[in-house]
């Protein structure tokens, strides 16, 4: 196939990958691989990146690893039509009758498909990176390249589990390649905010951060193309986020009236629908995505738009499309991947159900067109929810930046703002209606900070003529690409132009709302982790937290994530990003760096809260999570060093090279005594399972516990009692009752115990005449000799001699 021509961004792109993933002649491969990064804004082609450098350094087995299943289908097709030959195979739940290349979950499987030498091009998502893990201990060979899409993804809390990424020790590689738009990630200042407690990151904290750390973890940035350079050069749109705010009388009698939540629900549902189709005429925009958080809101409003189209047309004809100029349809995660393509197919071309073209199409979506996903034609996005985590929002954000290469279009990003009873657009520094712009605002600040922070000063919001006023009423004189302030300071384009509201607004108000909304949450952060920091160093005399420590309700703040906290902050020291200052703070309430020590304590930590949730200790499976803490894998790393002979001048590192130290096994010992068992780990978490249940019912597990098979797992202990250690016999018949299953008797031990029987009756009754149902006790063993004796009578014609001859001696009647 031929190759895809680049654009002048991309060939600095590939230039730079490549540069920094070659290896120079005479130098031995580093034990982690090669790494770089190349951040680059939305849409500006990073799938053709990839392709290339995969093609300039020659890469024959590549590995291409995305978020969703979605992704992975759209940069299949990408890497082809960028020039990419050779066998496709996919690791993933996907059939192949969906994407048209073989895709499995199974490890040997995978080892199978790629075993033939040559170009392969493997595509998976994150969350089958465990099957390529284990497929490599089954022999599947190492990558020439892995390429991490969305890499930011993987990083700092946010992607613990999917740590496996960076290990080349279980997923080996030669060079990665780590590619994202948005290196750094916020959570916003969490007001109203129903995912921030299950997320466990706090407003205004780093909830991902990609370090340009040539040592680290993704090695330096290859090349990096800002959201607002990619603006200048017409790679993204311009963007502009259109503030409408919304005093629904009928919403706000709702608010104040109704009884059920689903009353208001129903009210902000038509004011979205009606706020909608308003703002799609007055910017006109012809292509509106609609983002929801809950399945049963996003059909609903795809439904009743046309009711609404309807309604404002008759109002107003003159200013409203007719009805059947109008669509709305919707997506949700059921959707057959047939039916996606379909609807996104006619939303690109603007076309109705009956393939005529329409003014106005509105797409509604419920976490279906996010990371990668193509929407070029896009030229807004209306959020009608912005309750889910920053990640998905700031995807969506993501999809409207997307055009065609010299399209030229300006993209908006619509929030409605539904003041409520009493409420005007002066209360915007304190009001939660706020909130859902204040949250965008952090969402565009991961795309490119630069832009959003450019807005907290007066000077710069004053200049900003359309952020304070609307359009028709700027000023004149504004004629180029930067204006300046009054100190000469130049203020650039995409921030004069960001902001649009429905009304005239201060520039001091707005350049406050973004202080104190948008930008001081980070500090406020930091603030109250020095603050439960100080309580900790009082309460404790040291900083020693447990990751898990939440500070109790009755400290201040309450309920604060200490322990995940300094945890980031030994991170963000170890890598030079923690702000100058704050080091120091932290030193004085006896601070210790050592990020070895660090590391192994948050381990600890997250092992002991595991345990306290279950009732095996440390027996946790390898897959085991702890508050995104992967605490299987750092178990079994922590048994592998304790089995490890010491050497000496090395570093007790407890998951590296070295042996586990005294110190951190007593550690562990304090915990779970029988942590690191000299037998399978898998047969300890059974043990105590058994043993726990026969605690709590009185008697052995019959069935299934916890995902354990403790039936089968009973049985096989008494099947294969011999094989166990001595110390597994002593906890099965001591602790569990569980006694050896009796030895199957030989034939001829059969024949003695059945001959002896018949001998004690024949003695205690003087003759053999035994009824067919009597039973003879020997020894203690029940024998059935009354069927024994009827059988060996009806086989008296093929007995040997010498058994027939036994049986005839005690006096057996042949006939």
């Amino acid at each position: 196939m031929d190759e895809r021509p680049l654009r002048e961004h991309q060939e600095e792109a590939v230039a730079a990958a490549v540069k920094a993933l070659e290896l120079p002649e005479g130098v031995a491969l580093p034990p982690a691989g090669l790494r770089t990064q190349v951040i680059m804004a939305t849409g500006s082609g990073k799938t053709d990146i990839a392709v290339a450098t995969a093609r300039e350094l020659a890469a024959d087995r590549v590995l291409v690893l995305v978020p969703s299943k979605d992704l992975l289908t759209q940069t299949a097709v990408g890497w082809k039509v960028g020039g990419r030959s050779g066998p496709v195979v996919g690791v993933s739940s996907l059939r192949r009758s969906d994407v048209g290349f073989p895709n499995t979950t199974d490890a040997a499987e995978l080892v199978t498909l790629t075993r033939e030498p040559g170009t392969l091009t493997v595509f998976s998502t994150y969350a089958s990176l465990g099957t390529i893990a284990r497929a490599h201990t089954a022999g599947l060979p190492a990558w020439d390249l892995i390429v991490v899409d969305e890499a930011h993804r993987t990083s700092g809390r946010l992607g613990k589990p999917w740590g496996v990424v960076h290990d080349n020790g279980r997923v080996p590689a030669t060079a990665r390649l780590y590619m994202t738009a948005t290196p750094r990630l916020w959570q916003a200042d969490g007001a109203g905010d129903d995912t921030q407690e299950q997320s466990g990151v706090g407003p205004g904290e780093l909830a991902a951060s990609m370090e340009d750390d040539p040592d680290g973890i993704f090695g330096a940035v290859a090349y990096r193309l800002p959201l607002e350079e990619a603006q200048e050069r017409g790679i993204v749109a311009p963007y502009q986020v259109v503030c409408v705010e919304v005093a629904d009388p009928g919403l706000q009698s709702a608010m104040l009236t109704a009884e059920e939540e689903g009353e208001v629900r129903g009210a902000r549902l038509a004011a979205l629908q009606t706020t909608a189709m308003k703002t799609a005429v007055e910017e006109e925009l012809t292509r509106v995505l609609t983002f929801h958080q809950r399945v049963a809101e996003a059909e609903a409003f795809a439904q009743g738009m046309p009711g609404t189209a309807a309604a404002l047309w008759q109002a107003d004809p003159q200013v409203y499309p007719r009805p059947e100029a109008v669509r709305a349809d919707w997506l949700y995660g059921e959707h057959k991947p047939a039916h996606r393509r379909s609807v996104l197919g006619d939303f690109g071309a603007g076309r109705g159900r009956d393939g005529a073209p329409v003014e106005k199409w509105f797409l509604s979506s419920v976490k279906v067109i996010g990371e990668g996903v193509d929407t070029r034609e896009c030229d807004a996005v209306l959020f009608c929810d912005v309750r889910g985590s920053m990640p998905d929002l700031v995807q969506a954000v993501g999809r409207a930046l997307r055009m065609h290469p010299g399209e030229g279009k300006v993209a908006s990003l619509v929030v409605p703002v539904f003041l409520g009873p009493g409420e005007s657009p002066d209360d915007m520094l304190t009001s939660p209606a706020y909130h859902g712009l204040a949250k965008l605002l952090t969402a565009l600040r991961a795309h490119d900070s630069r832009i959003v922070e450019a807005l907290s000063e007066p000077k710069s919001a004053s200049t900003a003529a359309p952020a304070v006023v609307r359009d028709d009423e700027a000023g004149e004189g504004d004629g180029g690409d930067g204006a300046e302030d009054a100190d000469g300071e130049p203020v650039s384009r995409p921030a004069r132009e960001l902001l649009k509201f429905s009304s005239p607004r201060d520039a001091g108000q707005l350049a406050a709302f973004i202080r104190l909304r948008v930008l001081s949450p980070e500090r406020v952060y930091w603030r109250r982790g020095i603050q439960a920091a100080a309580r900790y160093a009082q309460e404790f005399r040291d900083l020693q937290v447990p990751y898990n420590f939440r500070t109790p309700g009755d400290w201040s703040p309450a309920d604060f994530p200490l322990g995940v906290w300094l945890a980031d902050c030994r991170r963000y020291y170890s890598a030079g990003s923690l702000e100058e200052g704050r080091g120091a703070q932290l030193e004085k309430l006896g601070m210790v760096w050592s990020t070895m020590d660090a590391a192994f304590e948050e381990g600890l930590a997250a092992a002991a809260g595991w345990a306290a949730e279950h009732q095996v200790g440390l027996a946790a499976p390898v897959d085991a999570v702890f508050q995104d803490y992967p605490v299987g894998t750092w178990l079994k790393n922590q048994r592998a060093a304790a089995r490890r002979a010491p050497e000496p001048d090395t570093d007790q590192l407890g998951g590296g090279a070295a042996a586990l130290s005294d110190e951190r096994r007593q550690a562990l010992e304090a915990v779970d005594p029988g942590w690191c068992p000299d037998w399978p780990v898998d047969w300890q978490r059974c043990f105590r399972l058994a043993w726990a249940h026969l605690k709590e019912e009185g008697a052995l597990p019959a069935g299934t516990v916890d995902g354990e098979a403790l039936g089968t797992w009973v049985a096989a202990q008494r099947k294969g009692f011999t094989k166990l250690a001595a110390t597994q016999q002593w906890l099965l018949t001591s602790v569990l009752g569980i006694e050896p299953a009796a030895p199957k008797r030989t034939r001829a031990g059969a024949w003695a115990q059945n001959l002896a029987a018949a001998r004690q009756f024949a003695e205690r009754e003087q003759h053999l005449e035994v009824p067919r149902g009597h039973r003879e006790v020997v020894e203690g063993v029940e024998v059935r000799l009354g069927v024994w004796i009827n059988n060996q009578r009806a086989r008296a014609g093929v007995l040997a001699s010498e058994r027939f001859e036994e049986l005839s001696a005690l006096g057996m009647r042949w006939a």
